[in-house]
């Protein structure tokens, strides 16, 4: 009669397998707890603008010079706005894609950032 065996995939056993995969859910949770603390700043307007959003891609913090605010061109204001708080955002989400990619091995992880 043969014996029960564990499966093997290329050369590798599931157990060695499952080993590896709870090894890179354990690197990815790292990986995001160190992400969700990071900050990342943007500037525009000259440095007249600046926006810092952390990890979690929430801005949780905005300063704006006096000299950039007019009440005469408020639209002005507020694409600087935009532009510098959506640049925070975009470095924090590059960062965070070459963090998961580098501790996934590459492997598409889309709505886990």
């Amino acid at each position: 009669m043969a014996k029960n065996r564990i499966p093997s995939m290329g050369g590798m056993n599931m157990n060695a397998m499952l080993r590896q995969a709870q090894k890179m859910q354990s690197d990815m949770e790292n990986a995001r707890r160190e992400l969700d603390e990071k900050e990342y700043e943007f500037t525009s307007g000259g440095g007249e603008v600046c926006a810092v959003v952390n990890g979690k891609f929430e801005c949780v913090k905005l300063t704006i010079s006096p000299d950039v605010i007019d009440p005469e061109d408020a639209d002005m204001l507020a694409d600087l706005i935009l532009l510098t708080v959506n640049g925070a955002i975009r470095a924090a989400r590059e960062d965070a894609e070459k963090t998961m990619s580098r501790v996934s091995g590459g492997m598409n992880m889309g709505e886990l950032l």
